[in-house]
């Protein structure tokens, strides 16, 4: 158990919690605009 954390990717983790931000933060933008009442 312990083995599988320690052979773990941080720099794969780091990557895929920026990709997961960057998905995220598209669909938020469009929202927070959509609020605001801003025309794309």
């Amino acid at each position: 158990m312990f083995n599988v954390f320690s052979s773990i990717n941080f720099e794969v983790i780091f990557q895929l919690t920026m990709l997961a931000m960057i998905v995220i933060a598209g669909p938020a933008v469009v929202v927070l605009l959509a609020f605001r009442g801003g025309n794309l």
